[in-house]
C-alpha cells in the first residue's frame, strides 16, 4: 500500500514539474515571437519586397506549417501545394524558413521536460558509467539518429545546389511520394508487432529511425510519416513511435531551421512583411504545438489508416489534377 501511494505521489510530482517546465518554457516562447516581431519589423526597407502575404494568407499558411510538419502527411507537400491550389502567391522561401520556428518554439516547449530529463539522466549515467541506463540510450539514439539526415543534407547541398528546381520537388513527384509513404505505412500498421514501449528504446532505434528520417529529404515523404513506418516495422507502438519521432526530429528540425534562417537573414528578412511574420510564426507555434499533443493522444488508441488514405486521396487528386491540366505540375 505505501509503495503504491509513493508511487501516486512520485507520478503526481512529475506531472507537476513537467507543467512548470512547459509554463516557463511557454513564457520563453512568447517573449521570443515579441523579439521575432520586432526584428521582422525592423528588416531592412531596401531588400526585394515580398510583402503580398495579407494576414488571412498568414494564418492559412501558419495553419499548415504547424498542423503538417508533426501529422505523417508532409508539411513541405502542403506548403506548395496548398497556395497554388488557393490562388495565393509564392511566399518565398524566406517566408516559409521564418514561419519554422514557429514549429521549432512548439516541439521544443511541449517536451522540454523530457529533454531537461533525457539530458540531466545522460549527465548522471555517464559519470557513474552506467551505459544501459534508459535515459543514456534513448539520447545516444537520438544523437546518433540525426546523422543521417544531417549526411544526407549536405550532400544534397553539394552536390545538388539547385535542389530547390528540382524535378523531386514538383507537383507530380510529391504526388508519388505521397502515394508510396501511403502504401508503405498501411505495411507497417498490418505488419507491425507494436510489442515495444517506449523505455525500451535505445541505439538501434534511432539509427533504424534516423535513416527513415532522412528520406524525408524527398519532398512528400514526410519526416514524421518515414519514422513512424519505421518505428511500426521495428515492432514500436504507436504512441511510442510517434512520441521517439518528436524526440529525434528536434536536432534536424531546428538545424534546419536555423541554417535557412541565417541565410534569410545573410540576404535580408522581406521588407514590410514583419506584421504578416509574426502571425505566420505564432499560428504556426499554437498550432504546431496542438498537433502534436493531438497525435500522441490519438495513437494511444487509434491506428493510422486515417493518414494512409487521406495520403493516398492527397495524392490521387495532385496527379488527377495535373493529368486534367488544372495543376502545373511545377
Amino acid at each position: 500500500m505505501g509503495n503504491s501511494q509513493q508511487g501516486r505521489s512520485s507520478s503526481k510530482g512529475q506531472s507537476q514539474i513537467k507543467r512548470v517546465y512547459r509554463w516557463w518554457a511557454g513564457m520563453g516562447l512568447g517573449v521570443w515571437l515579441v523579439g521575432l516581431g520586432a526584428a521582422a519589423q525592423a528588416a531592412d526597407p531596401t531588400v526585394p519586397v515580398n510583402d503580398g502575404v495579407s494576414w488571412l494568407e498568414a494564418i492559412g499558411l501558419g495553419l499548415v506549417q504547424g498542423l503538417t510538419e508533426f501529422l505523417p502527411i508532409s508539411s513541405t507537400a502542403h506548403l506548395k501545394v496548398v497556395p497554388v491550389v488557393l490562388g495565393w502567391g509564392d511566399p518565398g522561401v524566406a517566408y516559409t524558413a521564418v514561419i519554422q520556428l514557429g514549429s521549432i518554439a512548439a516541439v521544443l516547449t511541449y517536451f522540454w521536460a523530457d529533454l531537461t530529463a533525457l539530458a540531466i539522466g545522460s549527465a548522471q549515467a555517464i559519470s557513474r558509467k552506467d551505459w544501459g541506463d534508459r535515459q543514456f540510450r534513448i539520447a545516444l539514439g537520438i544523437g546518433l539518429g540525426t546523422l543521417p539526415i544531417v549526411a544526407g543534407g549536405l550532400a544534397i547541398k553539394k552536390f545538388i545546389p539547385d535542389f530547390d528546381h528540382s524535378p523531386l520537388r514538383s507537383l507530380g513527384a510529391i504526388a508519388i511520394a505521397s502515394i508510396v509513404m501511403a502504401l508503405l505505412l498501411g505495411l507497417a500498421e498490418v505488419t507491425g508487432s507494436r510489442h515495444r514501449h517506449y523505455n525500451s528504446l535505445g541505439l538501434n532505434d534511432g539509427l533504424i529511425l534516423g535513416a527513415a528520417q532522412a528520406l524525408a529529404l524527398i519532398p512528400g515523404v514526410s519526416r514524421s510519416g518515414s519514422t513512424l513506418t519505421a518505428g511500426l516495422l521495428s515492432g514500436i507502438d504507436r504512441a511510442a513511435a510517434a512520441r521517439f519521432s518528436f524526440l529525434l526530429g528536434i536536432p534536424a528540425i531546428t538545424l534546419a531551421g536555423l541554417v535557412e534562417l541565417v541565410g534569410v537573414l545573410k540576404e535580408g528578412l522581406p521588407a514590410g512583411a514583419g506584421l504578416s511574420l509574426t502571425v505566420g510564426v505564432v499560428v504556426a507555434a499554437v498550432s504546431s504545438y496542438a498537433a502534436i499533443a493531438w497525435l500522441l493522444k490519438f495513437l494511444q488508441t487509434q491506428n493510422t489508416w486515417i493518414f494512409v488514405i487521406y495520403r493516398l486521396i492527397f495524392g490521387v487528386a495532385i496527379l488527377g489534377s495535373i493529368g486534367l491540366g488544372w495543376l502545373p505540375n511545377q
